[in-house]
């Protein structure tokens, strides 16, 4: 019988037990180099250089932005010749995105694409299949370059991808069971996903009592359309809190770039203070908490010069607001998969960008302090509303939170998130909300966004509608942050 839902640490005895099914779930399973105490003998042979976690936290103390792109190839041999290009462009971290075979668990297919990709000398997976590699494959990758790897997918179920890249000496992995659960899944639930990444967690946590730092970084910008910071803030929040009950000590906390430079320099400032401040409330006070900022994740220009100018803008705000971390984009963002050489065109400008102004701190002003307060209003806001619901239980929280719309991302496709609220921009291009659904937000708060959006809408002469979010939606991608009425463009 399954135990109920809970925000409880696993005890090494359950863990130990799930882990015996999670590793019977393919041919990996056995491998020898999956005994735990393999993995940690080889694990503290990893230097401190290829350590994500380590890397982290000394770029914080510094207060310089380091510089990750997103990237992967099904073949082994290619993926370490484009990770290896990708450091020789700069990238301070590496990535290994995953394929979505492997995100769903369908690790037949993943085999097939990789013996068809090595056939037909193109890649036939949009991805590197790390658990079909197997710990060797993912040891050659870490071995072969000079820079922490971290595994990104998107994964509703990666407790064996897990197991597999940690014992390969991979020492960050994306993700978390509500932001690679709404995001990208349409029929699993919260509780499935939740119990999920529990695990995965409680693996972090195995691997911090026997001394070894591995990071673990929530996915930030859900949908990468139009999110609210507020939103976006309070799940990486509670995903950080779920984690941190695991015995992970080491978290990063993400924010997509929303593209007015006041809000989005406000939102990571809110972002690491209130993360910190919810960590410390619940006792949770020997965590390292860094922030990534994630390049425009919206639609692009399809003209390259453009593509490039809007990589250094985003690289701009990421430098001056002092995110830890920054994924970037390529030139042809537009087009589909970027070569490795548009890739590492991204990663090179960002870099620029990052080194020009590390020496310089958005200064702090009226405007961002207003807007610092009023998300940190409105994340307390939906915070309670979730421990409210949960009576004091963060897992249980979340999962009625979302039932009742009391949390709710814009443009998700999970049929277990109301999908019900309507984002737009105000006059300065901040991202405010048209409709609430049953966001759990105050009457006060909701006054302030309905004011912002009714001075928008009056600048245009023209009425307040789902044409404003529509219009917004496409607007950078032709040039303009707001996408303004007729009358104003």
């Amino acid at each position: 019988m399954t135990t109920p839902l809970r925000n409880r640490k696993m005890s090494l005895e359950d863990f130990l037990e799930e882990r015996k099914q999670v590793l019977s779930g393919w041919k990996t399973g056995s491998d020898p180099d999956l005994d735990l105490d393999r993995a940690v003998a080889y694990l503290r042979t990893v230097p401190d250089s290829k350590n994500f976690a380590k890397k982290l936290a000394a770029a914080k103390a510094d207060g310089r932005t380091l510089v990750q792109p997103r990237a992967g190839v099904p073949v082994l041999e290619e993926h370490i010749k484009l990770l290896r290009h990708l450091q020789a462009s700069g990238a301070d971290f590496v990535p290994t995105t995953i394929d979505s075979y492997t995100r769903q668990n369908r690790y037949v297919e993943a085999e097939n694409g990789i013996k068809e990709s090595a056939e037909q000398h193109r890649a036939m997976l949009n991805g590197f299949p790390a658990v079909n590699h197997g710990v060797a494959g993912c040891r050659a990758v870490l071995e072969a370059i000079d820079v922490p790897v971290q595994a990104r997918h998107g994964t509703p179920d990666a407790r064996l991808l897990a197991e597999i890249i940690h014992a390969a000496g991979w020492t960050s992995n994306e993700g978390g069971g509500i932001s690679y659960n709404i995001p990208y899944a349409k029929s699993v639930s919260l509780e499935t996903t939740i119990r999920n990444w529990q695990y995965v967690d409680r693996l972090v946590g195995y691997y911090e009592d026997h001394g070894i730092s591995i990071n673990r970084e929530p996915f930030g910008p859900l949908t990468g359309t139009l999110v609210p910071p507020s939103i976006s803030n309070t799940v990486a929040i509670c995903e950080a809190l779920l984690a941190a009950e695991q015995g992970v000590k080491n978290i990063t906390v993400g924010y997509g770039m929303g593209g007015n430079v006041i809000q989005d320099v406000a939102a990571i400032r809110t972002l690491l203070k209130q993360t910190e401040q919810y960590l410390h409330k619940y006792g949770y006070r020997d965590i390292v908490v860094t922030t990534v900022f994630h390049q425009w994740m919206g639609g692009f220009p399809a003209d390259e010069a453009e593509a490039t100018g809007l990589i250094a803008m985003s690289s701009t705000v990421a430098a001056l607001s002092k995110a830890t971390k920054m994924i970037t984009k390529s030139p042809h963002e537009s087009i589909g998969i970027p070569t490795a050489e548009a890739n590492g065109l991204g990663v090179k400008a960002s870099k620029f960008v990052c080194t020009l102004l590390k020496d310089q701190v958005f200064p702090d002003c009226s405007a961002l302090n207003k807007e610092m307060a009023q998300i940190e209003r409105e994340v307390d806001c939906l915070m309670t509303a979730v421990l409210v619901v949960g009576e004091g239980d963060l897992a249980v929280g979340v999962v009625r939170a979302f039932e009742q719309g009391l949390l709710d991302v814009p443009f998700a496709p999970s049929k277990f998130n109301a999908g019900k609220i309507l984002p737009a921009r105000d006059n300065d291009g901040c991202i405010r909300i048209l409709e609430f659904g049953n966001l759990g937000f105050s009457e006060e708060i909701k006054q302030f966004h309905r004011g912002k959006i009714a001075e928008r809408a009056a600048y245009e002469k023209r009425p307040i509608s789902f044409q404003l979010t529509i219009d917004d939606v496409n607007a950078v991608s032709r040039g303009q942050l707001i996408g303004r009425g007729k009358e104003k463009r």
